[in-house]
């Protein structure tokens, strides 16, 4: 049952962020779901890989990149959820922002 409500939450925040942020499109809550679902499983599987294997760009930035791969996590969702547009960088960057900060409100309020 956790898992359901932590993917509820997720699914409120990209679509609470897709309605804060310009340059990005979600048109309806099941869009958001189907985002929220796949952002979870490329947060699972894909971004530890990329993680690793960029330890030493991210080590020489100072960290910075790891907001890089954040974005291409964004991008890369887009790419897979019809429905799900992405705009620009900025965009995307922010839109990884919100939903963290708003996934992590509402997580600490119902626990």
């Amino acid at each position: 049952m956790g898992l359901l409500i932590r993917i509820l939450i997720s699914a409120v925040a990209v679509f609470f962020a897709s309605r804060l942020i310009p340059g990005i499109s979600v048109p309806d809550f099941g869009t958001a779901l189907l985002v929220a679902i796949v952002l979870g499983l490329l947060n699972a599987f894909l971004k530890p890989i990329l993680v690793f294997l960029t330890i030493p760009i991210t080590i020489l930035t100072l960290g910075l990149f790891y907001l890089v791969i954040n974005v291409l996590m964004v991008y890369l969702a887009a790419y897979l959820v019809s429905g799900f547009v992405v705009s620009g960088f900025i965009a995307a960057l922010l839109f990884s922002f919100v939903v963290a900060i708003i996934t992590w409100i509402m997580d600490a309020i119902i626990n």
